[in-house]
């Protein structure tokens, strides 16, 4: 069985409406430019030809991709948990002296660590799971180990 892809409801709609353009607007373009490259003739050194194709390919591999992670999805309804770090839980965390950030713990394919949206499967998202507001959580990054404090679980 396939891994679920987790993803709240705005990512869920954000591929949803990718997958739409992909196969509508997108797919009838590329159809076009296809025709109109196939009417210049001499396909072997036509080169918008071989640029549409390849095109094409990448649009078809993405639509195939976009298919298989809304078929495996798993819809993360807003955590109403404030006492358990899990998956939609907004979570404040503090390293030693450094500010209080908040981060929003999300599915991997929606994760935008500069936007706030933490994966559950990266080295802090991970580390914060099924933990509790006051306790200290040691995460191994790539720059090290660090340690940090759950301030707050929304």
């Amino acid at each position: 069985m396939p891994e679920p892809t987790y993803l709240t409801a705005e990512g869920e709609a954000k591929l949803k409406a990718e997958l739409e353009e992909l196969k509508g607007p997108r797919r009838q373009e590329l159809s076009v430019r296809l025709r109109a490259a196939i009417q210049m003739g001499d396909l072997s050194e036509n080169a918008d030809y071989h640029k549409a194709k390849e095109d094409q390919g990448f649009l078809e591999g993405r639509i195939q991709e976009l298919e298989h992670l809304l078929r495996n999805v798993v819809t993360i309804e807003k955590n109403t948990s404030k006492e358990i770090v899990g998956v939609g839980s907004h979570v404040t965390i503090q390293e030693g002296s450094f500010p209080a950030e908040t981060y929003h713990v999300v599915g991997a394919k929606e994760a935008d660590p500069r936007n706030g949206k933490i994966s559950n499967e990266s080295p802090i998202g991970r580390a914060l799971m099924d933990h509790k507001v006051g306790e200290v959580v040691e995460a191994e990054t790539p720059a090290g180990k660090i340690k940090l404090k759950v301030l707050k679980i929304e």
